[in-house]
């Protein structure tokens, strides 16, 4: 959310607009669109695991937010035949509630861990035996008269799911047999995702309209979820009962979302570089001030996919804005800013 309250309508966290996520979500490895690697391994893992009558071993589920790291930890629940219970890390703030969470837990069920980087430091220690060992330690009393009890817990799994997987201590990651990484998806994988919630959701929606939605999405299927749900109020208000390519554009253009998946506040920071800093460089803390946004709003939202994009650079002087963002603004590079980013240019 901006500094108003207002949930950017590309964001690719979750928030209020995606009330309606858990319909959309696929309930079998054969219904889950894309990331096929991970499929066929956490297939194989499953498998062997129920065949051996164990608990599946701990995985570790990291990328970038919206790819889909929960709906997986419900799947393998439920293809494991098992229970799940939901989490997350800023929630467990002091070790007894892990304590209370990991005692209810029967044999195979899948405790999800949610933002597993932002752990408290005393309740990642009590995880340490309890993934490794099945087992409780709780230090009761102080001083001399202070003992060590250890409660046995039953075979669970743990799935924990992160954005940054690098803050993830060292013995924690390693304490995790199975580790999978997210990628973003193609226009064409979104396209399926959007057809199969679209048809969910009772939204009738041509191939072209599904695609144009995909394409605009950032690689993301919560964002393309999303983009659909408001491409139909659209369509409805305007009396379609099957939404065109021509529709698709017509929202999206007036949602000010581009060819690109850019919206207003995308091209603002691109506007800035180009316009105020003549394409930088320019540090985060004057671009934040000069567009009226947080430094970690910036860094961690905005960048990530303009930097996918090749439209901007980071350098240790600031941001500088490069080629292809030029020519996506229909802006003409001056020859002082193409010999500035010749440094930039890879050879043939």
């Amino acid at each position: 959310m901006d500094e108003f309250g207002e949930e950017r309508l590309l964001s690719s966290t979750k928030g209020e607009l995606d009330a309606e996520e858990n319909i959309l979500r696929p309930k079998t490895l054969s219904e889950y669109v894309g990331q096929d690697k991970v499929k066929q391994n956490l297939s194989v893992y499953m498998e062997a695991a129920k065949s051996r009558g164990e608990a599946l071993d701990h995985v570790l589920l990291y990328g970038p937010p919206g790819l889909g790291k929960t709906t997986l930890a419900h799947i393998i629940a439920n293809t494991m035949g098992t229970q799940i219970k939901l989490t997350s890390g800023p929630a467990i703030e002091r070790s007894g509630d892990l304590a209370a969470i990991l005692t209810n837990l029967n044999d195979g069920d899948v405790l999800f861990i949610d933002e597993i980087h932002r752990l408290n430091h005393a309740v990642e220690e009590i995880l340490y035996s309890a993934m490794e060992d099945y087992a409780l330690d709780i230090i009761v009393g102080k001083g001399p008269s202070a003992r060590n009890i250890r409660f046995s817990l039953k075979q669970f799994t743990l799935i924990g799911a992160t954005t940054r997987a690098g803050m993830l201590s060292s013995p924690l990651r390693d304490r995790f047999g199975i580790m999978c990484r997210l990628d973003m998806y193609t226009p064409e994988e979104l396209k399926r995702i959007v057809t199969r919630s679209a048809r969910t959701l009772g939204i009738g929606i041509e191939e072209d309209g599904a695609y144009e939605i995909a394409r605009r999405s950032r690689g993301t299927p919560r964002i393309a979820n999303r983009l659909l749900k408001r491409v139909r109020d659209f369509a409805v208000v305007a009396g379609s009962d099957i939404v065109t390519k021509e529709d698709a554009r017509r929202a999206l253009a007036r949602m000010e979302i581009d060819e690109l998946g850019l919206d207003e506040t995308d091209r603002n920071l691109l506007r800035a570089l180009i316009f105020k800093f003549n394409g930088g460089p320019a540090g985060l803390d004057t671009l934040a001030a000069t567009i009226n946004e947080d430094v970690a709003t910036i860094e961690d939202v905005y960048e990530p996919y303009l930097l996918q994009l090749g439209f901007i650079a980071r350098t240790p002087r600031g941001r500088v804005c490069l080629k292809d963002a030029y020519e996506h603004m229909g802006v003409r590079m001056p020859e002082s800013v193409k010999r500035q980013l010749s440094v930039f240019d890879t050879e043939e």
